[in-house]
């Protein structure tokens, strides 16, 4: 989702329904390319996903600092549809239960006879 939606609005933010005018859109893009980079960071660990607690750690944190900052922001602007809502989904949920995920596998591969 990250790399898609990254690429995405790297590219061609009003396809993700970012409008504004073109400096707002440069922004929107700027944002996009630190999400395409989340996401191929994410992806970068999977190799050795069982080692990487530290990189997952950081890189969830810093999704839920955003998914924070657009959650105050909708709340401030009583801004909760689709758009909103599913984004937040991903960077509240789905992220967070990654990290819970790969914490499992780190601590079942450390505990793993050799």
């Amino acid at each position: 989702m990250p790399v898609g939606a990254g690429a995405l609005g790297a590219v061609w933010p009003e396809r993700l329904h970012l409008g504004g005018p073109p400096h707002a859109l440069t922004h929107a893009a700027y944002l996009s390319g630190l999400l395409l980079g989340l996401g191929l960071s994410f992806w970068s660990l999977i190799p050795t996903i069982e080692r990487q607690t530290r990189a997952v750690t950081l890189l969830t944190g810093l999704v839920v600092i955003g998914g924070l900052a657009r959650a105050v922001i909708a709340a401030r602007l009583g801004a909760w549809d689709h758009h909103v809502v599913l984004p937040l989904i991903m960077e509240l949920g789905v992220t967070p239960a990654l990290w819970a995920w790969q914490r499992q596998v780190a601590r079942s591969f450390l505990s793993r006879p050799e």
